[in-house]
């Protein structure tokens, strides 16, 4: 069994096609997929899907790259989604100082709101992080939560072990199927398999052995699995047992 960490199924690549990409996942044994919310916007949609599909699990939050758009308000909205429907985390959350013009100050008020959220209902998170990563670690300081994942890990090592320590799990995925990607498969191979969750973030980041202008999706967890277990000489059985035990004790998840 393999559990899919990080996967957007109400994105609109994937239309009304739902039913579909959960059987065709299901068939290659992923039989859990989390589903982040990104904005209050899309708050509804992931919890309808979740309600209509039991392999599904919600997490809800505001991403960083949808900050410019929010208001303190989303905030008020967000905890009466946590309080009253209990997802298994908080997010999709973090920052990113990838993207242009990007409003640090905005994007660090909304995290560490989130932060406390999480810390109040004592919730995990899911990370966003790229070109952030130690603003990210100062503030999860400063605010100690219930651990979570860091989302489409790509840092050092020395970062790799200050989320361990903080009771983070690293997320990998389609990223470290490129043969180019050798410090991301480094990290792959020498990462504590403890540490380790699996994730598509479908239907972005497709892997190497995904045709070019097909969306990503669930289903390729497998093969995904395949590499890394390729990479650190381990069976496919051995790599779905412990990234599922992984995933499921930071998430709290029940199958």
């Amino acid at each position: 069994m393999l559990i899919d960490t990080h996967c957007h199924l109400d994105a609109e690549e994937f239309g009304d096609t739902q039913a579909d990409i959960l059987r065709d996942a299901q068939v290659v044994g992923v039989e859990r997929i989390v589903v982040p919310a990104v904005a209050r916007a899309n708050f509804d949609m992931v919890r309808s899907l979740c309600e209509q599909y039991p392999s599904c699990s919600p997490a809800y939050g505001i991403h960083p790259m949808y900050t410019d758009m929010a208001v303190p308000d989303d905030l008020l909205v967000l905890r009466d989604y946590l309080q009253q429907h209990r997802p298994i985390a908080v997010g999709e959350i973090g920052m990113d100082f990838f993207i242009n013009h990007y409003d640090q100050a905005r994007q660090e008020f909304y995290f560490v709101e989130q932060l406390k959220l999480a810390r109040e209902f004592d919730l995990p998170v899911l990370l966003h992080i790229r070109k952030a990563t130690d603003t990210i670690l100062k503030n999860l300081r400063q605010h100690r939560v219930k651990g979570g994942i860091a989302h489409a890990f790509n840092g050092s090592r020395q970062q790799a072990d200050e989320f361990i320590k903080l009771g983070f799990k690293l997320g990998f995925g389609g990223a470290m199927t490129y043969s180019r990607a050798t410090k991301l498969r480094e990290l792959a191979v020498t990462l504590p398999l403890e540490s380790i969750v699996l994730e598509t973030d479908a239907p972005d980041i497709p892997p190497d052995f995904l045709k070019r202008g097909l969306a990503n999706e669930p289903k390729y967890l497998l093969q995904i699995a395949q590499t890394f277990s390729e990479l650190r000489g381990l069976t496919l059985e051995e790599t779905a047992t412990q990234t599922t035990q992984n995933a499921m004790s930071v998430l709290n998840l029940r199958i």
